[in-house]
């Protein structure tokens, strides 16, 4: 019997001793410190050493020098995706925005309460958790850059290495951190996907508010079942766990009384780049001003929720999440802007505070102050249907010439299937010409971003050359080749600068020379010289303005550039 109890003493001290050696910062700071990243890598590490099911791959370098880290976790101990197709595959993304560290810490809780089986992992639950994702943002750390924010102490920055705002970076990829990730998700093809933030704007009472991927944008079968049934499904599991949850609040001056929309989640952000691959995503938003310490704990508490209850409902989400893939490809429309359908209305519970006017210690004029002496709950109004105002239908194929290697690097990047031409070859397409299009005067992530773009279409036979790459849709990339790559889509590659070459026109005239030719050339085209004369008689502007006139006969001439505002990416019908 003694000798039984010396062991039992023996087993129990060290598995304390294990406990007490895979504390968090977290934890030893009683809730008010973050991990820094490399505190953060180093515990991982020196978790998945003594574990089997946990283990970490590096996905390329970051703008900051340092890898992209995926910590992987499958009770199966199985770590390849080709094996996971029975499983519910769960990617979690922390420090897109490091001063908003949440995540970094509820993660390294999580997974050590299920290495220690504090909790289980589901059997049909793989999860995968990049542990920081803007690791330049992350290295930047202040405790200055989030005024609006309580705790912790010290944190990282919003901007990345490159001063970039990485929940814009999806599409264009501008960092190496954005190409990294894109490799991640596919080698991945998550069915669920968090991204972990905190807030900014109104205050209420609510800790936990969550953005969802919009169930319209994200469309079929599976964007139906996550806003029936679940999407439900966690707001009851967060409730029980006494967590009250409500959508990612989105009014202004704090007055929720006329309701407010859900987030228009484009394509740049994280949810609307997982909807182009009918992946279910979630943005968890705790709210900025309640502690630092309860802002993690419902964070954890949000993780779990999804891994409870995606491990219960695993096998219709995996196989509604297959219908919508396999609709995609059947798909002949697809809409690429839209706008909030205002005659749909959901009804929440807010928990909200009254709002009131004071004098400004600052300034000596009225302020705005939440008075948290006034809490209230009661129904507003929530605007989360979405309907399209802009949609295109999908070509047989797309054609792109080779030099467009950026953009050809990036749809192999994202999985897009390319075929390139044998030979030099003559093909009729439809071209699309920009008559119009505004350009932002302002920076926006290091782009001048375009928008209120017009097109019009034409027949032409072009002569493409060996090498020049034709995309078939009919493929799972499908809805992400359209949002891409038709140039009216909210954040096509066109929007995002890339085609911009094709904007500036490269040759031109001298007058004197072009007044000679321009002659000739009417005389030999009696045609023209009608619409020349047509058109004077129609604008007495232009009537008066030789320089309009003599452009007018150059842009109608074979002498005009032909690539100048001719969209570069061809369409076969």
């Amino acid at each position: 019997m003694k000798k039984f109890t010396t062991l039992f003493f023996i087993v129990f001290v060290s598995l304390n001793i294990n406990a007490q050696s895979f504390q968090t910062v977290f934890e030893k700071s009683d809730g008010k410190q973050s991990a820094t990243y490399f505190e953060c890598i180093a515990f991982y590490k020196k978790l998945a050493a003594v574990n089997s099911i946990i283990t970490i791959k590096n996905f390329g370098l970051t703008d900051a020098g340092y890898p992209l880290e995926l910590v992987l976790v499958s009770s199966d101990k199985s770590f390849n995706p080709q094996q996971w197709q029975q499983k519910l595959v769960v990617l979690v993304n922390n420090g897109i925005h490091p001063g908003e560290p949440d995540g970094i810490d509820a993660s390294m809780l999580l997974i050590r309460d299920i290495a220690t089986k504090k909790i289980a992992l589901p059997y049909n639950i793989v999860l995968a958790i990049i542990p920081v994702y803007n690791i330049g943002g992350s290295l930047n750390r202040t405790a200055f850059s989030r005024v609006n924010q309580n705790g912790p102490e010290a944190y990282g920055f919003r901007g990345n290495a490159q001063n970039l705002d990485l929940n814009r970076d999806f599409i264009k990829c501008d960092s190496k951190n954005a190409k990294a990730f894109t490799t991640i998700f596919h080698w991945l093809n998550p069915d669920i996907f968090i991204d972990n933030h905190v807030s900014d704007g109104a205050d209420y009472q609510h800790t936990m508010t969550m953005l969802t991927t919009q169930h319209n944008k994200l469309g079929g079968e599976v964007g139906k079942y996550l806003h029936d049934v679940f999407e439900p499904s966690l707001y009851k599991s967060m409730q029980q766990k006494k967590w009250m949850m409500c959508p990612y609040v989105n009014f202004e001056m704090g007055n929720p009384d006329k309701g407010w929309d859900a987030f228009y989640d484009a394509p740049r952000y994280s949810s609307g780049y997982a909807a182009l691959f009918q992946t279910i995503a979630f943005v968890p938003e705790t709210h900025m001003l309640k502690p630092f310490a309860d802002r993690v704990k419902s964070t954890y508490a949000f993780m779990q929720s999804v891994i409870e209850e995606g491990s219960k409902q695993a096998t219709t989400i995996k196989q509604k999440r297959k219908e919508s893939i396999n609709a995609v490809k059947q798909q002949t429309s697809f809409a690429v802007q839209w706008k909030v359908d205002s005659s749909k209305i959901d009804t929440i519970n807010f928990m909200g505070y009254e709002t009131g006017k004071k004098i400004s210690d600052v300034t000596g004029m009225n302020r705005l102050f939440y008075d948290h002496n006034k809490p209230f709950t009661k129904p507003v109004k929530f605007y989360n249907y979405f309907i399209g105002t802009k949609v295109v239908t999908k070509p047989k194929a797309y054609i792109i010439p080779q030099g467009w290697w950026a953009v050809i690097d990036l749809l192999k990047l994202n999985n897009v299937h390319l075929q390139q031409l044998k030979n030099d070859s003559v093909i009729e397409v439809t071209a699309y010409h920009i008559d119009n299009y505004k350009t932002s005067q302002r920076a926006y992530e290091k782009h001048y971003t375009h928008s209120d773009v017009a097109v019009s279409t034409n027949q032409q036979k072009i002569k493409f050359l060996k090498g020049d790459y034709i995309i078939y849709t009919g493929q799972n990339a499908d809805r992400f080749l359209v949002e891409t790559l038709e140039l009216e889509a909210y954040d096509s590659y066109f929007v995002w600068n890339f085609f911009d070459a094709v904007l500036q026109q490269k040759e031109g005239y001298s007058n004197y020379r072009w007044e000679d030719v321009a002659g000739v050339y009417l005389q030999q085209h009696p045609e023209l010289k009608e619409k020349l004369e047509a058109k004077k008689k129609a604008d007495t502007s232009f009537a008066n303005n030789a320089n309009a006139q003599l452009d007018f006969i150059y842009k109608n001439s074979p002498y005009y550039e032909p690539a100048h505002l001719r969209y570069p990416v061809y369409r076969l019908n």
